[in-house]
């Protein structure tokens, strides 16, 4: 009986240290799971961040068209007969 006892102590142990070790890694997987939707949101937060830095770009290189500098005429025309065919588009609907 001796040995017997020995084999239910051993496996009592091996299934308490398999215990434990899942407690870990489900615990771990919590860990990443918070980080992930943390990374995650600062992700949102720097693309956010960089289409509006994008935007006062454009905004930044149509006012300094506008105001006389030749680096960015061409741009700016093109944005004005955008912004022209848009208007008739308007104006016709408009009129319908």
């Amino acid at each position: 009986m001796s040995s017997l006892s020995k084999v239910v102590d051993s496996l009592e142990y091996r299934v308490a240290t398999l215990l434990k070790k899942y407690e870990d890694v489900k615990q771990k997987r919590i860990d990443l799971e918070i980080e992930l939707t943390a990374v995650q949101q600062e992700n949102k937060q720097l693309r956010d961040a960089i289409m509006a830095s994008e935007q006062k770009v454009k905004t930044l290189k149509t006012a300094n068209a506008l105001l006389g500098s030749n680096d960015y005429k061409r741009e700016t025309k093109l944005k004005i007969n955008a912004l022209v065919r848009e208007i008739d588009t308007c104006i016709a609907s408009l009129a319908e």
